[in-house]
């Protein structure tokens, strides 16, 4: 039996098993069963392709944020309408075939802009330019979920297919140490109690995927379908905002009854009539969590007009890669002035981890 048989085989299993108390360490493992599966099918695929999936993008600016949406939802006009770019823009289908970048400059921060070829349903499994243009949102720091204010049934289509790449939206990483040993078999460590499966399925899962001898904590209560996240290693976790597009065509009454009908917060603008853009583009900066760092030249005085914009949870090590490519190498130790400190001056290295309004001195080896 391949692999497409198997698969199908735990789909038609999955279907006809009832849900319930009894059978949720069943459903688990076949849940666990058929993510393999398909990783492993679509690992094939790639190799036997022999291309890579993915527009060549080359990242730029202080953050990168994505548009995501079906086709004719207006992404063009407000990329035009946030950064001045010339994507072309038309009153029909797919007018954008390729990725157009832009740059929104705000508060300082440089954010690059692009406006994807919009996706249909299925996208995940390749129809249209779908793999590909999913596959930039992977790489991205904000995916903006683009609807047009008279479909907005596809906000679900859209979520589906980035759940079906491998994207995880408005989520973070199970807080989860797995740790492979050479024997001693399985152990699990529970910081936390985990109520969301049991001890003897999350042993399961690890063995469906080869794991027969290892140490588990358990830092956060976790389910089965997180676990296997985990494990396949091949999941993106980035955060979203839900855009709602051409309201100047509607009333205030239909755009309530649309909020209560999405699951999630919608930001109703208009690009063609430049409306809500403002508030829009506040909403991007506070969702990319910026914070600003100020640099002090050794000896001299700090610059206070120009912060360098990152984002929280940046390390030294990301400002020096930010600063210039051969810094880290360069690289002697820090001085740092401000909350992420317990005193001005003190000397941190690459892995310090910053925050807003820290005052920095990087120095380098000498004779570099």
């Amino acid at each position: 039996m391949g692999v497409p048989e198997k698969i199908q085989a735990i789909k038609d299993e999955m279907a006809k098993t009832q849900i319930n108390k009894a059978t949720e360490h069943h459903v688990g493992l076949l849940k666990a069963k058929l993510a393999k599966l398909k990783r492993e099918q679509e690992e094939s695929k790639s190799k036997s392709s022999g291309s890579s999936v993915g527009f060549d993008i080359k990242r730029t600016g202080d953050a990168t944020v994505v548009f995501i949406g079906l086709p004719s939802v207006g992404k063009s006009t407000l990329l035009n309408r946030l950064t001045g770019a010339k994507s072309a823009v038309a009153a029909f289908q797919f007018t954008t075939t390729t990725v157009v970048p832009g740059i929104m400059e705000l508060r300082g921060a440089k954010i690059q802009v692009l406006d994807l070829p919009g996706i249909i349903k299925g996208a995940s499994t390749g129809k249209g330019l779908g793999k590909r243009v999913l596959a930039v949102a992977k790489s991205a720091d904000l995916v903006l979920i683009i609807l047009d204010v008279f479909q907005p049934y596809h906000d679900g289509v859209i979520r589906t297919e980035l759940q079906n790449i491998g994207i995880r939206l408005d989520q973070k990483p199970p807080n989860i140490v797995v740790e492979k040993t050479s024997d001693g078999g399985l152990s699990v460590n529970q910081q936390v109690p985990l109520t969301k499966m049991s001890i003897s399925l999350l042993k399961d899962i690890l063995r469906v995927y080869g794991m027969n001898n290892g140490r588990v904590l358990i830092r956060e209560d976790v389910d089965s379908e997180q676990l296997v996240d985990f494990i396949s290693g091949n999941k993106t976790y980035v955060q979203s905002l839900t855009v709602m597009n051409k309201i100047d065509l509607v009333n205030q009454g239909f755009l309530n009854e649309l909020q209560s009908n999405i699951k999630a917060k919608i930001i109703p603008i208009s690009a063609d009539s430049d409306i809500n853009i403002t508030a829009l583009k506040d909403a991007i900066y506070e969702k990319l969590d910026f914070i600003r760092i100020y640099m002090r030249p050794k000896g001299g005085e700090t610059d206070y007009k120009e912060p360098l914009i990152t984002r929280n949870g940046s390390t030294v090590l990301d400002i020096c890669n930010k600063l210039h490519r051969d810094m880290r190498r360069d690289f002697k130790h820090a001085l740092v002035w401000g909350k992420s400190v317990k005193f001005g001056g003190q000397r941190v290295g690459l892995s310090h981890i910053l925050q807003d309004e820290d005052v920095l001195t990087i120095l380098k080896n000498r004779g570099t």
